[in-house]
């Protein structure tokens, strides 16, 4: 079974949302298969505010979380700014009825 290399941006994504929910479907442990990624990003928030290991693993995870918790509310104002500025440009279109002699000169 090969590729539809013509598929637009919507067939790609239906594709894409098939394999996922296919992989997913064959695995019997979400939570192992996920476990990497979510080390790798708790070690990222740590690093963030104990580079050096300075600070107790609790102060470290508590001061971690805290970081994680700003990180995400940040990229919730932004997307909430994105959204609310997308609105102010969106306008209703305005349909105007033109008079029946004026559409005879719009024909060329």
């Amino acid at each position: 079974m090969g590729v539809d290399p013509v598929l637009d941006a919507g067939g790609r994504r239906l594709r894409a949302r098939l394999a996922a929910f296919t992989s997913w479907s064959r695995t019997a442990d979400p939570a192992a298969r996920t476990a990497p990624a979510r080390a790798a990003a708790n070690k990222r928030f740590e690093d963030e505010v104990d580079p050096d290991r300075l600070l107790s693993p609790q102060q470290r995870a508590r001061m971690a979380e805290a970081a994680r918790k700003a990180f995400y509310t940040r990229l919730a104002l932004a997307s909430a700014k994105a959204r609310s500025s997308g609105r102010t440009r969106r306008v209703k279109p305005v349909i105007v009825e033109m008079p029946a002699d004026d559409e005879e000169s719009l024909v060329a």
